[in-house]
């Protein structure tokens, strides 16, 4: 053999062959990259290589991060551990402590609990307003503001972002503007062509689509991105190459997932718009034809029993979660929302009879059967 048992284990394996091509990019699941000499490692730090350790880049999560933005329409992108971790990056690449953020007062709770609490801590202030009205976000506006923040559709009552507006409000004020395209996914709506400055995914629901990663992209201005990246590396809140790699592999099929599943949910929207027992059904259904996003939220009657209804869904699951390719329900009150002031979650409208649901590639027809059974049940 040449080595001893021990070192042969290790060292005994062939030298990699670049003949060899394979038709996807082979996982990368390694922490650190290998140098010939300490001349090309030095070399990295000039610019002459492209990979040293994962924590600071890897082919993968780069694979991701530019897929992503080539579908966003932006020219730089970077993949993080979360949704909620590509937020905070992508925020700390425009503020820093004395400085103040315009958020608004829909977003998903994980977001306002961080802007709230914990960058609050380091000395930048959230104001939270209402963006249904410009006119207002404007009046809130401070010799400190450099960011506002948004959601392209909101979480969860769907409300449909005036994004133009946004782009409108914040370059008459010199302002950076950040949107959360989660819902949308870039198959329905690109936010930095129209002028956004950054766009931020929880890779984690429909760009990943599957149920099985945790993960966050930014896209957006290649200063931003590049100030984000640093933010990623610095912080430690890199994806490993598997996710990374899971993530991409989900990614090919997210144009026949959104069909699929937003054909579904304005089938689900009508259909539960019509039953006597939904007191209010939130959709946007006059964004497109073929329906605008795969989420359906709805405000059950009160005379509809709501913990029976959730025991009564039988293959539909309750989950904290959305997005993968099976319908699932969620409660937002105590679980995306419960981080909100109860005050809050009244002025929204934010209810024990409030359901979120995703809505999967399913039958339409089954999944419209099993909700109305479910309610039907619950009365």
């Amino acid at each position: 053999m040449g080595k001893r048992f021990e070192t042969e284990i290790l060292h005994g394996g062939k030298k990699s062959n670049s003949k060899i091509v394979s038709k996807v990019t082979p996982i990368y699941q390694t922490s650190a990259f290998a140098f010939k000499d300490l001349e090309e490692l030095e070399g990295f730090y000039h610019g002459n290589g492209q990979y040293l350790y994962s924590r600071v880049g890897n082919p993968n999560t780069d694979e991701l991060g530019e897929a992503v933005a080539r579908l966003e329409g932006a020219p730089a992108g970077v993949a993080s551990s979360s949704g909620l971790s590509a937020i905070l990056a992508g925020v700390l690449a425009v503020v820093k402590n004395g400085d103040h953020i315009i958020a608004a007062d829909d977003l998903y709770g994980g977001s306002f609990l961080m802007l709230k609490e914990e960058l609050n801590q380091f000395g930048i202030e959230t104001t939270f307003v209402s963006f249904k009205n410009l006119e207002d976000v404007e009046k809130e506006i401070k010799e400190n503001t450099k960011l506002l923040y948004t959601e392209s559709i909101t979480n969860p009552l769907l409300r449909v972002e005036d994004i133009k507006g946004v782009v409108e409000l914040a370059r008459k004020h010199q302002l950076t503007t950040l949107v959360d395209n989660t819902f949308a996914t870039p198959y329905h709506c690109q936010p930095y062509p129209m002028g956004i400055d950054l766009v931020v995914h929880s890779a984690t629901k429909y760009i990943g689509g599957h149920s099985d990663v945790t993960i966050g992209v930014l896209t957006g201005r290649e200063d931003l991105v590049a100030s984000a990246r640093a933010k990623i590396v610095n912080l430690g809140t890199n994806v490993s190459p598997f996710e990374a790699w899971l993530t991409c592999r989900g990614l090919k099929t997210l144009a026949l997932r959104m069909r699929a599943q937003s054909g579904n949910a304005k089938k689900l929207a009508e259909a539960l718009s019509h039953n006597t027992f939904v007191e209010k059904v939130y959709y946007p259904f006059e964004q497109e034809e073929e329906g605008f996003g795969a989420m359906v939220t709805i405000e059950l009657s009160k005379t509809v029993d709501t913990n029976h209804f959730f025991s009564s869904l039988e293959w539909i699951k309750i989950a904290p979660t959305l997005a993968g390719v099976e319908t699932t329900v969620s409660h937002p009150l105590t679980t995306s929302h419960r981080s909100l002031p109860q005050e809050a979650c009244e002025a929204l409208g934010i209810t024990k009879e409030v359901v979120r649901i995703s809505v999967g590639i399913e039958h339409a027809e089954d999944i419209i059967a099993q909700f109305e059974k479910a309610i039907e049940k619950s009365i």
